[in-house]
């Protein structure tokens, strides 16, 4: 039966429900049965389309405002996978990818066996692990130190403050950290002070990883907060005035209601963080290493643009990022599958 109040989604429900019906039926009838259940399974398909085309016409607008987002991840995420095949061919512009020869897995072994792909996986994995151990936290505690923050004035200044810098140009931001760095920059003037020897920091190795990393939470930590405290206006204030009533302390508060209550979004966003653990930010780093840093700054996505770009060897390049997606994918799929043993939360 249905409700009436699942008014004009009547056609879709009914046709789900005569589908699912027919479906679980039709092993336990003879072939005359087997038929006529075929034929209303087509009718009930007949009639979530029919109500798609009703929705459509209902909220055209709605439909008009998704298709740029879909021609957007048709065109330029989905259609250009297709040159993916170059991975497993030695490409020529000249011959075009179908024309190119196959090669097999031949790429992907020249990477396995290069003399530079434990130092970019090494590269990869610590930059990704610092970020993931010091950048994943830092919006989650700025937003966990804000909610507690009763001074409105004083909370949205320092939200402000802290959004800025996510609206700065990557490359401006690049340049900054390089004027900053150099032996005669700001940085080493405040060390100077602390009697540190003056150094230029970029062209030092060992300082990388740790420019790299701190310089992306001061960029993002602002911009990150917005998800979480969004999450956290959604918490039943009735939850607080309980724990306030059974004698909890702001500190056991935040422990037992504000973190269980947010804990949902943090499981989604780090399904997402880690999806982009061997895609550390390729761009920036290209925009601050030099060859003196490639021993610790050197990273997949780097090495990608390098040999793709500058060295012209598309198809090599193209393996090494294929294999970088495919470790992506996986890492995906199982940190969402660990989440939903756990604690039945998931992306899907």
């Amino acid at each position: 039966m249905i409700s009436p109040e699942e008014g004009d989604n009547r056609p879709i429900l009914l046709g789900f429900r005569l589908i699912m019906r027919s479906d679980n039926g039709m092993a336990k009838h003879p072939p005359q049965e087997q038929h006529a259940a075929l034929l209303t399974t087509s009718g009930s398909r007949s009639l979530i389309h029919w109500g798609i085309l009703k929705d459509i016409r209902r909220n055209p607008w709605l439909y008009i405002m998704l298709t740029p987002v879909l021609l957007y991840f048709t065109i330029f995420h989905y259609y250009p996978m297709y040159g993916a095949l170059i991975a497993f061919k030695d490409f020529s512009p000249r011959l075009g990818i179908m024309g190119s020869p196959w090669v097999g897995w031949e790429h992907f072994e020249s990477f396995f066996e290069g003399i530079y792909f434990w130092r970019v996986i090494k590269n990869t994995l610590l930059i990704s692990f610092y970020e993931l151990l010091f950048g994943f936290p830092a919006p989650l505690i700025l937003a966990l130190l804000l909610n507690e923050v009763r001074k409105t004035v004083f909370k949205r200044t320092v939200q402000t403050f802290t959004y800025m810098p996510h609206f700065i140009s990557l490359v401006v931001v690049c340049g900054m950290i390089k004027e900053f760095t150099m032996s005669d920059g700001i940085i080493n003037d405040l060390l100077a002070l602390l009697g540190w020897e003056r150094v230029s920091l970029l062209l030092e190795s060992q300082y990388f990883r740790t420019i790299f990393v701190s310089s992306g939470i001061w960029q993002n930590i602002g911009w990150g907060t917005i998800i979480y405290l969004a999450a956290l206006a959604g918490i039943d204030q009735e939850q607080y005035e309980a724990a306030k009533m059974d004698g909890a302390s702001r500190w056991k508060q935040m422990l037992h209601v504000t973190l269980p209550g947010i804990m949902p979004t943090i499981i989604i966003l780090f399904i997402l963080e880690m999806g982009r653990v061997m895609n550390v930010g390729g761009e920036k780093i290209i925009l601050l290493y030099n060859p003196s840093t490639y021993e610790t700054a050197d990273v997949i996505s780097s090495y990608v643009y390098r040999v793709g770009l500058q060295e012209f060897d598309y198809s090599f390049s193209s393996a090494v990022g294929l294999f970088n997606s495919a470790i992506n994918f996986m890492l995906v799929i199982c940190s969402n599958w660990l989440s939903r043993k756990m604690n039945n939360t998931g992306l899907w």
